[in-house]
């Protein structure tokens, strides 16, 4: 089947994301097996994927800091300091989307994401406006890899699963994607998707 939509994951594929060089920049004492062990003490992934979800970071802070009150400080400074775990852009990925600008495919951004973080940087990022579609986690209060936002995308660009590419960083998204009629490629490097959407003759 001819393809006729790429869709893009964000967070780790246009954009870095690191909660360690958050911490590292703010709390410049702590060594990194500190600030890791902090992330896993609190259990920072399920945490975070309930503001994914659409949870307010307000009330996430809240809840987590009555949990681990000895950890409030570090807890809440995920909150204002926010911007500084997104380093920057990951240029060979926005070269690529550019690229596809001119080829007559649809694009989309499927992302787990923060509502009230995501419009922080989007003025700052001039690649959210070359997509067709953004579907936003927290606006839609489902999270990959549950199979419904991935069919919430396909309706909103009205194409079929097996006519779209779809690129993520993390496996189990990709697996699902795979699962659903996808062509995953499971995002490591700007010049290994470019490799392999070369090969799917899309550059």
């Amino acid at each position: 089947m001819t393809i006729c939509a790429v869709i893009f994951d964000v967070g780790g594929v246009l954009l870095e994301w690191s909660p360690i060089a958050l911490y590292k920049k703010n709390f410049p004492h702590l060594t990194e097996t500190e600030i890791r062990a902090f992330l896993d003490e609190v259990n920072f992934p399920a945490w975070n994927l309930e503001q994914d979800k659409g949870r307010p970071f307000e009330q996430g802070v809240a809840e987590l800091s009555a949990r681990f009150p000895h950890r409030a400080a570090l807890i809440r400074a995920y909150h204002e300091h926010w911007l500084d775990c997104i380093p920057g852009p990951i240029e060979g990925t926005i070269q690529i989307l550019q690229e596809l600008r001119g080829n007559g495919l649809k694009r989309a951004a499927l992302t787990n994401f923060s509502a009230e973080k995501l419009a922080l940087i989007k003025p700052s990022f001039s690649f959210f406006a070359w997509f067709d579609v953004i579907v936003v986690s927290a606006e839609v209060q489902l999270v990959k890899p549950d199979p419904a936002i991935y069919h919430l995308t396909l309706a909103r660009l009205d194409c079929p699963a097996e006519a779209c590419v779809f690129i993520d960083d993390a496996l189990p998204n990709i697996e699902t994607a795979r699962r659903l009629g996808f062509h995953g490629i499971h995002f490591r490097s700007p010049q290994q998707l470019r490799q392999e959407l070369h090969a799917l003759r899309l550059l």
